[in-house]
């Protein structure tokens, strides 16, 4: 089953009740071999790592062993792969990536929870498997945002969604200084709103941190600086 970000299979095996960290990647090890597609990728932070498991799918010929340091998602482009042990950050680059399947092993359920919820994998756990659900609880609950937020985000969104590599710093700097220029347009929103709104709009998980951080800090009662051409703007 593939998902709404990623046009492929996608999996992700959780350690539950009764359970073991090797019983954990035998499972994640077993579901990516039943997949159609290409050369298996192992994904691990280090090159050392613990798992006799996944040590033995690493030492075989065919299989391509890469490390955080040594990463980038086109590596991934028409491959099998296991992503073992990511943090959020790691998942979050994963975003556009084109492999034939992808299983997370995941290490704790603080990372791996935001993006379970917009990737909706299957679940692969002790003894059962678990169906994604068809809607994910940012679309289920998202309200509509006052004072021209929501349609602020939806501009946000549209201007991300023609990059490759999200916003740029312009954009970035229009709604800085919205948030300045216009402190009262903000104040009665809050950051779990613009990450839930963001989110449904689909903006890239980098792009929605981006956007809840800039609005984060503004209620902290941080400053941005914003370059000249761009310190006056408000959005109309």
């Amino acid at each position: 089953m593939s998902s709404d970000q990623y046009r492929f299979p996608v999996a992700v095996s959780q350690l539950s009740e009764q359970d073991s960290r090797e019983s954990q990647n035998a499972r994640a090890i077993a579901w990516l071999l039943a997949q159609n597609g290409g050369q298996i990728v192992v994904v691990t932070p280090q090159k050392q790592f613990e798992g006799a498991s996944l040590k033995r799918l690493v030492a075989r010929a065919d299989t391509i062993h890469l490390t955080w340091r040594a990463f980038s998602p086109g590596s991934l482009a028409h491959r099998r792969v296991i992503y073992a042990w990511p943090d959020r950050q790691h998942l979050n680059d994963l975003w556009g990536v084109d492999a034939d399947a992808l299983v997370v092993i995941e290490w704790g359920e603080a990372e791996t929870a935001t993006w379970i919820e917009d990737v909706r994998p299957v679940g692969l756990l002790n003894g059962r498997t678990e169906q994604p659900s068809t809607q994910s609880d940012s679309e289920a609950a998202v309200a509509t945002l006052p004072n021209g937020v929501e349609e602020i985000l939806e501009h946000i969104a549209d201007w991300a969604a023609g990059y490759d590599s999200g916003l740029k710093w312009n954009e970035e700097d229009k709604l800085k200084a919205d948030m300045m220029n216009c402190p009262e347009r903000w104040v009665s929103v809050t950051v779990d709103q613009v990450r839930a709104k963001c989110r449904a709009l689909k903006m890239r998980p980098n792009d929605v941190d981006t956007v809840a951080g800039f609005l984060q800090r503004r209620k902290d009662g941080h400053r941005f600086n914003v370059r000249s051409s761009y310190r006056d703007f408000r959005f109309a």
